[in-house]
């Protein structure tokens, strides 16, 4: 039973060192698993992942440690429900690893997406200096350092004309 203790506590580590050294673990076993597998290693790419051989690692040797404590199972019958359930917990790490590398998002905001958009002025905005007034960017409302033409006073209604920066842009009162 401490074999199989030790599989799952050598899993939980990698899981664990996988998670904290993001990919550098991954990089070196590449570049052994490349030198070992040739050309094979392209294909199974994601199938010889760290949390894939971890999760295995580990399920397979809880599962043969809880077989062999809890049955009247030998040591190898204890293997083989502790490989089927490590294929499992290796299955299901692959498959989540690959739903969140397929979850792209669309591109970040950037301050020429402001153009345009109208806003309020939350800080008075003097001829020669800055203001603040609040947009929306992303869905969030977001305060920016505001220039204008003309003086504008708190919670006058404003049109973007041009994003000056990250953080600024040139705006116009709205005209009713």
């Amino acid at each position: 039973m401490a074999w199989f203790l030790g599989l799952g506590i050598v899993g939980l580590v990698l899981l664990l060192l996988s998670l904290i050294l993001d990919g550098l673990l991954e990089g070196a076993l590449e570049g052994v698993l490349g030198g070992v597998l040739g050309g094979i290693s392209a294909g199974v790419d994601g199938l010889l992942s760290l949390p894939v051989v971890a999760g295995f690692t580990s399920m397979l040797g809880f599962a043969g440690a809880i077989t062999l404590g809890s049955t009247g199972l030998g040591p190898l019958a204890a293997t083989g429900v502790g490989a089927v359930a490590g294929t499992g917990a290796g299955w299901a790490a692959w498959r989540f690893s690959r739903a969140l590398m397929r979850d792209r998002s669309s591109v970040a905001p950037r301050g020429d997406d402001l153009v345009g958009s109208s806003g309020t002025v939350v800080t008075g905005i003097p001829v020669d200096g800055y203001g603040e007034v609040l947009l929306r960017l992303g869905g969030q409302r977001t305060k920016f350092a505001a220039r204008s033409s003309v003086p504008l006073e708190r919670g006058a209604d404003v049109w973007v004309e041009a994003s000056l920066s990250a953080t600024s842009v040139l705006v116009r009162a709205v005209e009713r």
